[in-house]
């Protein structure tokens, strides 16, 4: 595995964190240009804003856009630390995007590996290349952690005397 991409997959492993601390399910991203730039970053936040839209990818997509004032990220490589789901599968294509690094699988809804593979398809204007399982054990402990932690505090308490 390069180690470029292990490098930005730390990034997107830090906006997963922020994630976390937000208590979001921690999954984060980055957009990288070609010139090895971070120009767009973002980590799950459908709870908090409330948008069901706010997934990392959608985020960074949306940051990264907004610095270059074009929704095509042509030549781009996001980062992204869980197997993206089918709404995030179609809007990295509709960006353009040439690249997608991701972490994880996401056996209940991935759409590269998992439950079908969105991106190969085609009908598709655009190709993208894809790598998975880079920080794949990194990227399952935070997720792992996240719902632990909601699982031990939907736990009774013992009330007894």
């Amino acid at each position: 595995m390069p180690r470029k991409d292990q490098y930005y997959m730390h990034r997107a492993l830090d906006q997963a964190r922020l994630a976390l601390e937000a208590g979001e399910v921690p999954v984060g991203a980055v957009v990288v240009n070609p010139q090895g730039e971070i120009i767009g970053s973002g980590f799950n936040a459908p709870v908090g804003t409330p948008d069901p839209t706010a997934h990392a990818e959608i985020q960074a997509l949306r940051s990264a856009a907004a610095r270059l004032g074009n929704y095509r990220l042509d030549d781009c490589t996001l980062y992204v630390t869980l197997e993206p789901c089918m709404m995030c599968s179609g809007a990295l294509i509709h960006a353009r995007v040439a690249r997608v690094v991701y972490g994880a699988a996401e056996p209940k809804t991935g759409m590269v590996e998992s439950r079908a593979n969105l991106f190969v398809q085609p009908w598709h204007n655009h190709q993208v290349q894809i790598e998975g399982g880079v920080l794949a054990a990194q990227a399952k402990r935070l997720l792992k952690q996240f719902f632990a932690e909601r699982r031990a505090a939907a736990l009774p308490t013992d009330a007894s005397p």
